[in-house]
C-alpha cells in the first residue's frame, strides 16, 4: 500500500480538525525549520485527554486557551509520547491548570526531569570532550558550550508525579483500548498508541511521513547504538494492518504504514552504505556530515547532525564494519581498515 495523506483539513492555529469520533487533531507553531507540531485530543470517559503539548511559550499557552474555549467537556489527563521540548513543553502548565494526571513512560519522565534540571554544578568537560572527539572546531565548541539556559527555557516545570505507560499494556479512554507500543532510538522510551477498534496509530516522532526522525548519539551516552534500537522497534509496526491510519507529530496524517517503515529503514541503510564507501580512509564525525546532509547546517541543526552522524558510525562499528581509533589530535576516526 502506497503512502497517502488522510483526507483531512490541516487545522489552523487554535483550531481543531476531527479525525474520527474519538480523536481531534490540532497544531502548534515551532520556532525551527520544522515549524509545527501535531497534537491530539482523545475522547475520555468524562472529557478530553491531551496527547503531547507543544513547546513551553506564551504563544502556545494562548493557542491552548483558544482550544479550551471550544471544548464541550473538561480536560481529564495529559499524555506525553516522549521527552523532547515540543512534546513536553506545556505538560506542567496543563497538569497544573486542570489538576489532572500525567501519563508517560518511565524512561521519558526521568530523562526529561534530568535535562530540565540541568548540570546542577557538574563540570561540562565531557560535553567538550565529545565535541572534540567528533572533530568539531574550537570555535564551534566554545559557542556550543555557552550556558544559554538549556531546554528549561521552553519547558514548563515538570510535575512531580506521573502515571507510567508500560509496553504491552493498554490505556482505556472512553471505552477504547489504546495499546502502548514503545519505540527507541529517537528517544529512550517513546510511547506510541494504537487503537485497533479505530484502526488508528498515534506514532509521535517514531514514524513520520516525508522526513526521518533524528536518531542521535549524544554526549550523555557517546558509546550508545540508538540506530540499532530504532531498527528493532520499527519492526513491530509490520504487525499492524496495512490500512492503519497514522497520526504523526509532524507533517500530515497518512496511510501506508508498512511502506513508510520500509522507506525509513532503507533511508538509513543507504546512508550506512555510503559511509562504508566514504570511510575507506579514516574520517572524523565532522568529515562525514556532507555524506548525510546535502544542505548547509545552521548551529541548531548542527547539534542534531553531529549526533546522527555518530549514531551511524557507531552502528557500523558495532557491526564490525568500521573500526574506530583516535588520531594524533585525540579525535575519533572511523575506517574500514
Amino acid at each position: 500500500m502506497q503512502i497517502q495523506p488522510l483526507d483531512l483539513e490541516v487545522p489552523a492555529a487554535g483550531q481543531l480538525t476531527k479525525v474520527n469520533d474519538y480523536v481531534y487533531w490540532l497544531r502548534m507553531p515551532l520556532p525551527f525549520d520544522l515549524d509545527h507540531i501535531n497534537l491530539y485530543l482523545i475522547k475520555d470517559n468524562a472529557g478530553w485527554a491531551i496527547l503531547d503539548t507543544g513547546i513551553g511559550t506564551s504563544t502556545t499557552e494562548k493557542l491552548w486557551n483558544e482550544i479550551f474555549a471550544q471544548l464541550d467537556m473538561p480536560i481529564t489527563r495529559v499524555i506525553v509520547t516522549h521527552m523532547h521540548p515540543d512534546h513536553i513543553g506545556m505538560a506542567g502548565y496543563l497538569v497544573e491548570k486542570f489538576k489532572v494526571p500525567l501519563h508517560r513512560s518511565f524512561g521519558e519522565y526521568f530523562v526529561a526531569r534530568s535535562l530540565v534540571a540541568g548540570a546542577r554544578g557538574a563540570d561540562n568537560w565531557q560535553d567538550i570532550d565529545y565535541l572534540q572527539k567528533c572533530g568539531m572546531s574550537q570555535e564551534y565548541i566554545e559557542k556550543a558550550s555557552e550556558n544559554k539556559g538549556g531546554i528549561g527555557k521552553v519547558v514548563k516545570p515538570i510535575p512531580l508525579q506521573f502515571q507510567r505507560m508500560v509496553e504491552g499494556e493498554t490505556l482505556t479512554l472512553a471505552g477504547i483500548a489504546w495499546q502502548i507500543m514503545i519505540g527507541r532510538g529517537h528517544s529512550p522510551e517513546h510511547a506510541c498508541l494504537y487503537a485497533p477498534e479505530l484502526n488508528t496509530l498515534i506514532s509521535g516522532d517514531h514514524v513520520l511521513p516525508d522526513i526521518s526522525p533524528n536518531i542521535g548519539t549524544y554526549s550523555t551516552e557517546p558509546e550508545a547504538n540508538p540506530l540499532l534500537l530504532y531498527f528493532k522497534t520499527l519492526e513491530q509496526f509490520f504487525a499492524l494492518p496495512v490500512g492503519t491510519h497514522v497520526l504523526p507529530s509532524h507533517k500530515l496524517p497518512f496511510t501506508g504504514l508498512h511502506k513508510r517503515v520500509e522507506e525509513l529503514v532503507n533511508h538509513h541503510h543507504e546512508h550506512l552504505d555510503n559511509l562504508i564507501t566514504f570511510c575507506g580512509e579514516p574520517k572524523t564525525v565532522k568529515d562525514i556530515l556532507p555524506v548525510l546532509y546535502k544542505r548547509e547546517l545552521n548551529p541548531h541543526n548542527m547539534f542534531f547532525a553531529v549526533a546522527e552522524a555518530l549514531s551511524h558510525l557507531n552502528y557500523l562499528m558495532y557491526q564490525n564494519t568500521l573500526k574506530r581509533r583516535e588520531n594524533t589530535s585525540k579525535q575519533w576516526v572511523f575506517s574500514t581498515r
